[in-house]
Order: structure tokens, then sequence, then C-alpha cells
């Protein structure tokens, strides 16, 4: 059975994904010795893909959701591979827009009955003065589409009109799309990995963070944050809050179909209060690091071997079976790492 992992050169992409390429080969090596061809493949443009296609994989891992093209629409993975017939790891595009979009996924579940913090859009100039804002201060400003904490620091948490207007200037001169503002959730941060299983049924792993306190005096999970590993990653003790937490987790992945596995971000208020924040569909997968496999770790017991071994039985089990069957162990199972 032949499986590649596609990703790109991403290191500058401010979507979510697996991370680096050294993530992507952690990935790879998790499932070296299972009777794989594997092959870790660095995609740049249509013509990469068509490759791919032409070395007919029975799956792909998809470690990115799209490949940017300068000056050319992008290509998303999930779109080329549904269209190619090759079976493709996570969930498909319409699903991936809302991970794409924050303010798209909080409207979608608000409409639902999901809770979700109350939010705007906006752009540099729209308002003139604070009565005009459709919410009070304090408000947390952060870009519509950027993920990894990108654009968010302690000058996202805003108190006064002066303050807004800069940081959302700010914020749209270096992402070029409007700027998503939030009422300010003062409580606890917690993320929630889920894993579908073969049969349907979600693995739910549930953490709580606590970023470092700043020089400020506040707790921002920022880029800084995520970079340096400074936070700090907690077990849930109280089991109704944590029970509270994994369903609304749970919640959210089921109604927006999301397939496979996926990372679900939810803070509380001052009074604990769940809320939904944002949907990560295809997560971080550092080893040691990325909140997905820590999640799983420090809730469940899985080792990093065991989550991907998860994923990737419940993306062969949407083959047929005389492929699955058919695997055998191969002569050389040394990963190929193809640069494109």
């Amino acid at each position: 059975m032949k499986i590649e992992i596609i990703t790109t050169l991403n290191d500058e992409l401010k979507e979510t994904g697996f991370g680096n390429l050294q993530s992507c080969g952690s990935v790879l090596e998790s499932m070296m010795g299972k009777g794989y061809s594997l092959r870790l493949s660095v995609c740049k443009n249509a013509n990469d893909l068509a490759d791919v296609v032409k070395r007919k994989p029975d799956l792909v891992i998809l470690a990115v959701k799209y490949i940017a093209i300068k000056n050319k629409t992008d290509i998303w993975l999930s779109d080329f591979f549904d269209h190619n017939n090759i079976n493709y790891s996570g969930s498909p595009r319409n699903v991936l827009e809302f991970d794409s979009n924050k303010v798209l996924a909080k409207t979608f579940l608000r409409d639902l009955g999901i809770n979700t913090a109350d939010f705007f859009t906006v752009t540099p100039g729209q308002f003139q003065c604070e009565k005009e804002l459709p919410m009070n201060f304090p408000l947390f400003l952060k870009p519509l589409d950027a993920a990894n904490g990108n654009g968010i620091d302690d000058l996202s948490f805003v108190t006064n009109f002066l303050d807004f207007e800069h940081k959302v200037s700010s914020l749209y001169e270096q992402f070029k799309v409007p700027v998503l503002v939030e009422e300010y959730l003062g409580g606890r941060e917690f993320t929630v990995a889920i894993v579908q299983k073969t049969d349907g049924d979600l693995i739910v792993s549930a953490i709580e963070i606590v970023p470092v306190e700043s020089s400020h005096g506040l707790r921002i999970l920022g880029s800084k944050a995520k970079k340096d590993d400074s936070e700090i990653l907690l077990n849930i003790e109280e089991g109704e809050i944590k029970d509270r937490i994994k369903q609304l987790a749970a919640d959210v992945f089921v109604n927006l179909e999301a397939r496979d596995f996926g990372r679900v971000d939810i803070k509380l208020n001052k009074n604990g209060k769940c809320f939904f924040m944002e949907a990560n569909l295809v997560p971080g997968m550092t080893h040691g690091s990325s909140y997905f496999p820590k999640a799983c770790e420090i809730d469940n017991g899985m080792t990093y071997d065991e989550v991907i071994e998860q994923v990737l039985d419940t993306c062969l089990c949407r083959l047929p079976l005389n492929i699955i069957s058919g695997r055998h162990p191969v002569q050389n199972k040394e990963p190929m790492l193809l640069s494109i």
C-alpha cells in the first residue's frame, strides 16, 4: 500500500497545518514499520501534484490545506484529490472553509445554538468614535483567517478607541483582510483534540492552556508564546467543567461535519460559561509540543505513535477491502523524502 504525505514550503503560511518539514517527518517516521510504502512530497505547484497522481498512492495525508500560487488561485488539496479520486486525510474543502474563516465558523455554529463570543469585523476607518462600535470595551482583536497566534499579542486586548484604531490598522496592513473583533472573555482557555475512530465514535481529549503572564499582567496566547513553547499545558481536574468542554467540542466537530481529526479551542468567561473560539481542522503535529498530540497524551494517555496510528486507521477504512487486505511489507522500509 502506497501512502504519501503532501506538504508545501509552508514556513511563511499564515494558515494551519502539521508544521515544518521536521513535523511532517515525525508523522512519516511514526508510520514506518507497518508494511506501507511511504513518501513525503513537498509540492509547489499543479505539476508537482500531477506527478503525485501519476504515482497512484492509495492514501495521501494532507499536511496543509492548500498550495499558495503567487498571483494565481490557491490549489486546495482536498478538492484536487477529490477530483482525482484519491483518498485523502481530513475534511473536505467546504468544511475546511470553517477553519480558514473564523467568522464563517462562528456564524454557522451560533445559528445552531452553540455558544460563541459576540463579534464583529472591521476595516480601518470604518468607525469614527467609540459610540459607533457595536460592542463595549474591553475587546479582543485578531486576524480573520490567521492561525498559530499570528497577529495576536498584548495589544490585541484593547480598552479604548485609540488603541482599537491602532490595532485594526496594524492587523489590516499585515494580513490584508478585515479584522475580527470579539468580546473579551476573561476566563480560562482550553483546547480539545478530537480523533474519529473507524466506527465513527470520537476520542475527545481536553486540556487547559495557561500562557505566561506578560509584563502588562496579561495572559495572551499569541504567536510568541506558541513559538517559545512558554505556555503550560494542564490536565483539567474539575470533572464537571471538563465534561462541558468536551461536549461543546464534540458538538462543534459533529455540526461542522468534520472528518478524521481536528482541534477545537474553547474559552470560559468570568462566570465559567463555555464559548467556542475556533476550529483547527489540520492541527499541528510537531512531536512533543503541538497541542493536538499533547492533548491526546495528557488527557487520554495516548503516545504520539498511537495518535498517528488511529488517524491513519480511520483514513484507511475508506479504502476498498481488497486494497487494505492486500498490503504487504516492503523491502525498503526507509521513507522517501521528495523535495520537489
